[in-house]
């Protein structure tokens, strides 16, 4: 239980700051500028979560020249990503990183296999490039700038919702060992509020998605982010790191809040593709 010793719940209204400067400036910047300009930001959002991930497992032990590899091989996966036919072989491989990612929160010795930093630099890539590509492929389909508003509010409600429902009245740990203050009544907080603002953007921005749909999306969305923001918790548990950098207050780094969107951008592009067509893959 996780109610004993438990420090009084202080308002952090850096978070809720963050947000609302963030979505709006978001929002049109991926509404009115051509996907050129959308690759450049994912480009960069990649980059610096790799450098923040490759930190938080090694330190600074990150020699120049690997990095400096590393980014290039990012950016060449995110520009076959956005120029290329890959859907398939983008599902491949996050199948693949959702395997690696399993093992490392559920088997801690399979960081021994990624010890060296080259190894964890290739995952790295993967992990960060497939999960940020998949924005890549959502913006190229119809509406594709709405779908994208519409997932990031989804990730970020149930984001916010689990995180302040938890804090205030979270008692019961789901991974005590990975990240001990995730708690069921977060979960539910963060389901509850990821459910109003479906409800809201379906009227407002995406009509053309079903209620039904939107709701199993919700739902989706919220426990697949759920299992991101656990698996980046096992990088920092190994990294014996509390954050993953300091970049945007409030949240820490990059990584930090780009972890849950890193597996709800597949999910949501797939669903979505399977809704649209059946034979979409």
């Amino acid at each position: 239980m996780e109610g004993k010793n438990r420090l009084p719940f202080r308002f952090d209204n850096r978070r809720v700051f963050s947000a609302l400067v963030f979505i709006p400036l978001f929002y049109l910047y991926v509404q009115y500028l051509p996907a050129s300009a959308f690759f450049l930001l994912i480009t960069g959002v990649a980059l610096l979560a790799l450098r923040e991930f490759h930190q938080v497992c090694f330190g600074d032990r990150h020699p120049g020249l690997l990095m400096i590899t590393g980014f290039i091989a990012l950016g060449g996966l995110l520009a076959t990503m956005q120029w290329a036919a890959f859907s398939p072989l983008a599902l491949i491989l996050q199948i693949l990183v959702m395997a690696g990612l399993l093992s490392f929160m559920f088997l801690p010795s399979a960081f021994t296999l990624f010890s060296s930093p080259p190894r964890m630099l290739v995952f790295g890539i993967a992990y960060i490039g497939v999960g940020l590509g998949h924005l890549l492929l959502i913006r190229n389909l119809e509406d594709g700038q709405l779908l994208i508003f519409f997932l990031l509010l989804i990730t970020w409600a149930a984001d916010t919702g689990a995180y302040y429902v938890g804090k205030t009245i979270g008692r019961h740990q789901i991974a005590p060992r990975l990240s001990p203050k995730k708690t069921v009544e977060g979960i539910g907080g963060g389901l509850l509020l990821a459910m109003a603002i479906t409800v809201i953007t379906h009227f407002i921005l995406l009509p053309t998605l079903s209620m039904k749909d939107c709701f199993i999306l919700a739902v989706l969305l919220t426990f697949i982010g759920f299992v991101g923001d656990l698996a980046e918790s096992s990088f920092k548990r190994h990294g014996k790191v509390k954050d993953s950098g300091t970049l945007i207050p409030g949240h820490g780094g990059i990584l930090d809040r780009i972890d849950s969107l890193l597996l709800t951008s597949p999910a949501f592009y797939y669903y979505v593709i399977l809704i649209k067509s059946p034979t979409g893959l």
